[in-house]
């Protein structure tokens, strides 16, 4: 399948579900490259290249976050033809929110679920702003964070490219807020990073504010970039999920 929403598709064995993920704040399909070698049996990855980035840089990135979320809705659906899970990191947690609610008002095949990591709920204001930093400042935020590893300072070009990227998603981010989120019917699974500097446990918990039915949250090792950093953990608690019998508003630690 053609799509250019998707980038590095992979499948191992006979494909069951479709895992289709949702970058963080500045990344593309690459984002989950760590992954490729612990996907499971029977399950097809299905990275999103967001516009301006990757394969799709000169594709303009909407200026309106609803915009963005309703041309991803354009562009996902005719991936939705397999049962499928949608998996979101950070600013990629509330784009699978958002792309949940809308796939279930028009009527679109539902998720077998909707999985959020290291990603503030949505009624939840952001703790501070960053977006509007210095290059200087944001670099160094960036790398404090583990956003970016330190040793790719050294890429001046790309690290130029990434700012530009970065802190466009970055202010989406930061804007979002939605005092009483509608709560989404598909299985509402979230995970922080017990380490994480950038979400808190907290912010991940009202989640649950979300759900209209199945929630689980779950933290996990790492920090903000848990899910690059323990791709093989991350990997099981998604097969996990697709195991029938899992018991509903699960808190694991």
């Amino acid at each position: 399948m053609e799509n250019r929403w998707i980038t590095g598709r992979l499948t191992v064995g006979a494909p069951r579900v479709r895992l289709i993920c949702l970058p963080q704040a500045g990344g593309g399909a690459g984002a989950f490259s760590a992954w490729r070698a612990h996907i499971p049996e029977g399950v097809e990855l299905a990275p999103v290249e967001l516009p301006g980035r990757g394969t799709r840089e000169a594709d303009p990135m909407p200026a309106r976050f609803d915009d963005l979320v309703d041309a991803l809705y354009e562009g996902i659906v005719p991936e939705l033809d397999v049962p499928y899970v949608l998996f979101g990191h950070s600013f990629g947690g509330v784009l699978a929110y958002e792309l949940t609610l809308r796939i279930e008002e028009r009527g679109a095949p539902a998720p077998l679920a909707t999985l959020v990591s290291a990603s503030r709920a949505p009624q939840t204001p952001s703790t501070g702003t960053i977006s509007d930093a210095s290059d200087s400042e944001l670099l160094a935020w960036l790398v404090n964070t583990g956003g970016l590893p330190h040793e790719l300072l050294k890429y001046q070009s790309y690290v130029a490219y990434l700012l530009r990227t970065i802190r466009t998603d970055i202010a989406l981010a930061e804007r979002y807020l939605v005092p009483d989120p509608r709560p989404v019917r598909t299985p509402l699974h979230t995970l922080c990073g017990e380490e994480d500097r950038v979400v808190t446990a907290e912010q991940v918990r009202h989640w649950k504010e979300c759900a209209g039915g199945e929630h689980s949250f779950t933290v996990m090792p790492g920090g903000h970039s848990c899910h690059q950093t323990h791709a093989a953990q991350l990997m099981e608690f998604i097969r996990e999920i697709l195991l029938p019998g899992r018991v509903p508003e699960e808190e694991r630690q």
